[in-house]
């Protein structure tokens, strides 16, 4: 388990509109069929030894997802580890 975890976010609120790379977050789940955190949890362990395109590369080609969904999910845990 990382000591860097970063939480995947709250659902939003009804009414509510979700902006920027959480907003791929309930294609992701539902594309995958693996929750968020999961994905959050493997995007921040490469990013301790990887660059951010690698990770995403790493992503797509270990994990299968499409380019937009891994690096939403890249660049949602930068921007919380930052």
């Amino acid at each position: 388990m990382t000591t860097h975890r970063v939480l995947a976010p709250s659902p939003p609120i009804a009414g509510e509109t979700v902006k920027g790379p959480a907003s791929y977050f309930p294609s992701i789940e539902k594309t995958y069929g693996r929750p968020v955190q999961e994905w959050l949890d493997i995007a921040a362990d490469g990013l301790d030894t990887q660059s951010h395109m690698a990770v995403v590369q790493a992503l797509k080609e270990e994990h299968g997802l499409g380019h937009g969904h891994a690096n939403a999910i890249v660049a949602y845990v930068k921007a919380e580890l930052a």
